[in-house]
C-alpha cells in the first residue's frame, strides 16, 4: 500500500504541467491558475487543519511562515507555471527535479551539512543535464532562455521545502503550516495574475490543480511515508517527470530532443544519488 500511495502521489504531481496547459488553453494566464491552485489547496487544507484542531502556531514562527508563504508558494507556484508556459509540461517538470542539487548547496550553506564527493557529482551531473536540455529542444518543446530560468527557478523554490522542513515540520502538522502559508502565497501572487472568465474546463482544470494535485498528493505522499522509509519514498517520488512527460505527449505531442532525454536522464540521475547521498 506504501508504493501505490507513493505512486498516486507521484501521478498527481506530475499531471500538474499537463492540467495547467488544459488551463492556459482555455485562456487562463500562468499566474493566475497559480493564484487559483493555491487559494483552492488553502480551502482544503485549512479545512483539514480545523477538523485536527491544528491551527495553533507559536508567535515567533510567524514571521517564517509568512516567508514561507511568499517564496515557497508564491514564487514556486508562479515559477512553475511560468516554466510550463514558456517551455511545456515535459521541459517544466525535469527542470523542477533538479530541487535535489538545490538542496545539497543549500544545505551546505545554510544547515552547515557537509557536501561530499557524492553531493558534489549529483550537482555537477544536474547542471549537465540541463545544459544538454538548453540544447536539445524538441517537438512541442521551447527550451528558451525563459523556460530555462523559471524552470530552475521552480527547482531552487521547491528545495526551500526541505530546508523549512528540517527546521518546522517536527513542531508543526503540514495542514498547519499550508493553513499559514497558502493564503500568503496567493495574497502574493494577486498583484501579478491576470483573470478571465471560467469555463467549464478552466474550473475543472484549477479544481483538479487545488484539491487533488495539491492537497490529495501531500495526503498520498505521507500516507505511503508512513508505510516506507523515506529513501524509498523519495525514489518512487522521481517518477513524476515520468508521468508528466507521458502525459504531455499524449496530449500535447510534447516530445524532447535525444539530447533533451539524455539530459533528463543526467538529472533524474542525479536525484537518486542524492537519495542515496
Amino acid at each position: 500500500m506504501g508504493y501505490l500511495y507513493l505512486l498516486l502521489a507521484a501521478s498527481l504531481w506530475g499531471l500538474i504541467g499537463p492540467v495547467s496547459r488544459l488551463a492556459f488553453q482555455e485562456g487562463l494566464p500562468p499566474l493566475g491558475v497559480a493564484f487559483f491552485r493555491a487559494l483552492i489547496a488553502w480551502a482544503f487544507f485549512g479545512l483539514h487543519a480545523l477538523l485536527l484542531r491544528q491551527v495553533r502556531v507559536e508567535p515567533k514562527d510567524l514571521p517564517a511562515l509568512l516567508l514561507f508563504g511568499l517564496v515557497g508558494v508564491a514564487l514556486f507556484y508562479g515559477a512553475y507555471q511560468l516554466a510550463v508556459g514558456y517551455g511545456g509540461a515535459a521541459l517544466a517538470s525535469v527542470l523542477l527535479y533538479t530541487a535535489p542539487a538545490w538542496v545539497a548547496l543549500l544545505s551546505f550553506l545554510v544547515l552547515k551539512e557537509p557536501l561530499d564527493r557524492l553531493g558534489l557529482l549529483a550537482v555537477a551531473l544536474t547542471l549537465l543535464g540541463v545544459a544538454l536540455m538548453g540544447l536539445g529542444g524538441g517537438s512541442g518543446v521551447r527550451a528558451g532562455p525563459l523556460a530555462l530560468f523559471f524552470g530552475l527557478l521552480s527547482g531552487f523554490t521547491y528545495a526551500l521545502y526541505y530546508i523549512f522542513g528540517k527546521l518546522y515540520l517536527p513542531r508543526y502538522a503540514t495542514p498547519t503550516l499550508f493553513l499559514y502559508a497558502l493564503p500568503v502565497g496567493a495574497l502574493g501572487l494577486l498583484p501579478f495574475a491576470e483573470f478571465a472568465p471560467l469555463s467549464r474546463e478552466a474550473l475543472l482544470a484549477l479544481l483538479f490543480l487545488g484539491a487533488f494535485s495539491t492537497y490529495g498528493a501531500y495526503l498520498a505522499y505521507y500516507a505511503g511515508l508512513r508505510r516506507l522509509p523515506a529513501t524509498r519514498a523519495s525514489v518512487v517520488a522521481t517518477l513524476e517527470p515520468v508521468v508528466a512527460n507521458l502525459f504531455a505527449f499524449l496530449l500535447f505531442r510534447e516530445v524532447l530532443s535525444p539530447l533533451g532525454y539524455l539530459g533528463a536522464c543526467l538529472v533524474l540521475l542525479a536525484v537518486l544519488l542524492t537519495v542515496r547521498r
